[in-house]
């Protein structure tokens, strides 16, 4: 039988799959990222990771056919070359041909958030679909497309930074250095900022309370929970941040004509309810594709399972 090592590579954990050529997830392991270290030492944890799934799993390793692997940066596709990994210290490490020299395996590496959308096209939300696009709202903002069933990568693999297409040019300024970005307007900083704003101007806000007077951090729960209670705030920032991310939507679709845009990510978790009929209902308002739009608004699947089975599942693909 054949078997498909998919990894996670992040800022805070290293998440490991050992999967079945049907996805099916046969073992797992999770490890803290190491802080304040050299690429090698993240290599070593990663390869650790590894050895701990072929032997939790009980196979050989003559029978994994190779290694997938989601890192939060951009790669250079042709090189298997990490260009830049803002939030790890990765950028420049040949990971993918370190590991390969080590394991004699194929080894496949993405941007984590490619890896995530080709996860939920394979077993997840968008399961069966050839053009998909995905959002992904989380501290940040997170893109992805797939067409004719593979990734959209561009010419270095930097394509499909979707967090960083400018929708107000006027708009506030990114962590990216550009100003409007989507990133700047839908991300989860972006909603703290407008809610201490709204704060500030001297509007009531339960996330106060809820959030021991603190407004420099509110985590998405913080957001839900404040939904829950009707907060008048926070719903006004969350029905702002909607319909940016709806009118991005209706963008997409022009561009991409996709059959399903998944919305994943932190926020799109605890707040999804809220903010997807809101993100739909601009999509379906579109006046130039609304007499011939089958594309839907989906919430992803897979949860922290996407970037693994995504990452196994580039393995699989010629």
């Amino acid at each position: 039988m054949n078997y498909y090592i998919g990894l996670d590579i992040g800022g805070t954990k290293i998440a490991g799959a050992l999967v079945s050529a049907s996805g099916k997830i046969l073992s797992r392991t999770k490890t803290a990222t190491p802080k304040r270290v050299k690429p090698r030492d993240i290599y070593a944890s990663v390869t650790d990771a590894i050895d701990e799934l072929v032997q939790v799993g009980d196979v050989r390793l003559s029978s994994i056919k190779g290694i997938g692997v989601g890192v939060p940066g951009i790669v250079d596709t042709r090189n298997h070359h990490i260009l830049a990994a803002p939030n790890i210290a990765l950028t420049g490490f040949p990971l993918s041909a370190s590991l390969k020299r080590k394991f004699h395996k194929r080894v496949v590496m993405a941007n984590d958030v490619n890896a995530g959308l080709l996860g939920e096209a394979w077993l997840g939300a968008a399961k069966g679909m050839s053009h998909v696009v995905g959002i992904f709202p989380g501290t940040g903002v997170g893109g992805a497309v797939i067409s004719e069933g593979r990734l959209l990568l561009g010419a270095q693999g930097a394509a499909t930074e979707l967090g960083h297409v400018i929708i107000n040019m006027d708009g506030p300024l990114c962590h990216c250095g550009n100003r409007g970005c989507l990133e700047a307007l839908t991300s989860r900083w972006a909603i703290e900022r407008d809610i201490r704003a709204a704060v500030k101007s001297g509007r009531k806000s339960i996330v106060t309370k809820l959030n021991d007077g603190r407004l420099d951090m509110i985590k998405s729960r913080i957001l839900k929970e404040a939904l829950s209670e009707n907060d008048a705030v926070v719903k006004s920032v969350l029905a702002k941040a909607a319909r940016v991310l709806g009118k991005t939507a209706v963008s997409l679709n022009h561009t991409f004509n996709p059959q399903a845009i998944i919305f994943g990510g932190g926020v799109i978790k605890a707040c999804g309810d809220f903010i997807l009929p809101i993100v739909a209902k601009e999509l379906n308002a579109d006046p130039f594709f609304r007499k011939f739009n089958t594309c839907k608004i989906l919430p992803s699947k897979l949860g922290d399972d996407a970037v693994l089975l995504g990452a196994a599942r580039l393995v699989q693909q010629p």
